[in-house]
């Protein structure tokens, strides 16, 4: 009977050990190259979907009308395109993020157009709160929340007609004159500059 306590005490002492020495002297995979780790979507996602579904605001607070999506675009194209893409065109920097920042204009599973097919409170939600280990931030410190909710009755409706002002504003290429893409071209420019010296 000692030996299976000590066992069991040995093994509790070794798994967050081996644990330690891994995380400090292995490779977990750190880069967005790398392979995920095993289970690492369903360890992420349960609880963040779990999270969703408790918060996420049940009705929306804007209408889904032309002011609204005409609004909508604009809040898109200052803050979400970058590394979204705009209406045609995925975006360069999202395809190399980890996980890779999702398309919001293009199809996927048959019809469905990016986050059409989640209520709006859900994407108000992810607007809002951001989400970990993802690269999307947190917009509630730096959006109003009227803008928040255009864009997110903007993508939940991407799957249908939009105002054509909406649609010319969403199609336009992506370019870096938008705060997102400001704030990208800004570090790079400051560490060429100083290997430059």
């Amino acid at each position: 009977m000692m030996r299976f306590v000590l066992g069991i005490v040995l093994g509790v002492l070794l798994l967050p050990a081996g644990a330690y020495v891994w995380f400090k002297y292995g490779h977990p995979p750190v880069a967005v190259a790398d392979a995920p780790l095993p289970m690492e979507r369903q360890i992420t996602s349960v609880p963040l979907h779990a999270r969703i579904d408790k918060e996420a605001p049940t009705e929306a607070k804007a209408e889904a009308n032309e002011a609204t999506f005409i609004a909508g675009a604009h809040v898109y194209r200052q803050q979400c395109a970058f590394c979204h893409g705009v209406y045609g065109s995925k975006s360069e920097v999202g395809e190399h993020m980890f996980p890779d920042a999702p398309p919001l204009w293009e199809k996927h599973h048959g019809e469905v157009v990016g986050v059409s097919d989640d209520p709006a409170g859900e994407t108000y939600w992810k607007v809002a709160n951001g989400i970990r280990l993802t690269g999307m931030p947190a917009y509630k410190s730096v959006l109003t929340e009227a803008e928040m909710w255009q864009v997110s009755v903007l993508l939940a409706n991407a799957d249908k007609p939009l105002p054509p002002v909406a649609l010319t504003l969403l199609k336009e290429p992506l370019s870096f004159d938008t705060p997102a893409g400001a704030a990208m071209v800004k570090p790079v420019a400051m560490a060429k500059a100083g290997a430059a010296k």
